[in-house]
């Protein structure tokens, strides 16, 4: 058989890439376990009001602390007589909404603020890059507090804390900072007439940059 009849033959019986991704996901058991944990905490999200057994906001005096297993009680009570249970079932959306939101939004408006940075140079890049410093000089979890606390309380301060302390401007400046010189250099070789070594610049650069 010829090489190019047998590697024909190869791509026809080789598994396509979602079929190979989903065996070896299948043999991972931790991933799976993972993934069904995830798989899990969606559904709460999205059906929560529908899988509650009870009112997760009713109160009941006469039904606080109940113990984990009593009639009713699934997880048992809080010491408002509350359902334990359809609160964790309800509050799923909100936790992951306040999970996944504000890495979306850092990642968003940190690559965005980093590409101005980079960009504009000068005292521009020095302003932004040497406030990022300030809020990187505090632990994380600490300048979340002190924002949280500072904004006052509520979800949408919350939200504006969180995204303050996940966003990152550095990469995304540095990387523009780096194809700008990749771009300088490449246009100094073109006006001194080295072309061959400029598209190699070039080349290299986009490599860099889709890798």
């Amino acid at each position: 058989m010829t090489s190019p009849s047998l590697a024909v033959a190869v791509l026809e019986h080789s598994p396509g890439y979602w079929r190979s991704v989903l065996s070896r996901l299948l043999r991972d058991k931790v991933a799976l376990g993972a993934g069904t944990a995830v798989l899990i905490l969606l559904i709460m999200a999205i059906l929560g009001p529908l899988l509650a057994p009870a009112d997760p906001y009713q109160p009941s005096m006469l039904s606080r602390l109940k113990p984990i297993g009593s009639a009713g009680y699934l997880l048992g009570s809080d010491e408002l007589g509350r359902d334990m249970l359809s609160r964790l079932i309800v509050g799923a959306r909100l936790s992951l909404f306040m999970g996944l939101t504000p890495v979306f939004l850092a990642f968003f408006i940190g690559t965005a603020i980093g590409l101005l940075a980079g960009y504009s140079g000068g005292w521009v890049n020095s302003v932004i890059m040497r406030t990022v410093d300030v809020f990187y000089a505090f632990p994380s979890v600490l300048l979340a507090i002190a924002l949280s606390g500072a904004l006052g309380a509520g979800i949408f301060n919350s939200l504006i804390s969180l995204t303050m302390v996940c966003m990152s401007c550095r990469v995304s400046g540095a990387t523009v900072k780096s194809a700008k010189r990749a771009a300088s250099r490449a246009t100094r070789r073109i006006r001194t007439g080295s072309s061959r070594k400029a598209v190699v610049t070039w080349r290299n650069t986009l490599l860099a940059r889709s890798a």
